[in-house]
C-alpha cells in the first residue's frame, strides 16, 4: 500500500554532554502519558523475563473455625 508520503533522514550529532536528559523530556508528560509508557515497560519486561502474560496472583484466605 503506498501512501505517497516520503520521509527524510535527518541525523543530528551533538556532544555527550551536549544531549538533553530523558528526565528532563518525560517531566515535560503529563502524568497519563507517563503511566501509559510505564506500562508498557512494564508488560515489555514480563513478556521478555517470564515468556508469559502477567497474571493476578493467587490469594488465600484462612478462616478460623
Amino acid at each position: 500500500m503506498e501512501t505517497g508520503i516520503k520521509l527524510q533522514k535527518v541525523v543530528t550529532k551533538v556532544p555527550l554532554k551536549g544531549q538533553k536528559s530523558d528526565f528532563a523530556y518525560w517531566q515535560t508528560q503529563p502524568y497519563q502519558v507517563r503511566l501509559t509508557a510505564l506500562e508498557e515497560i512494564r508488560q515489555e519486561y514480563h513478556a521478555w523475563k517470564y515468556r508469559a502474560q502477567p497474571r493476578l496472583q493467587r490469594v488465600y484466605k484462612i478462616a478460623k473455625r
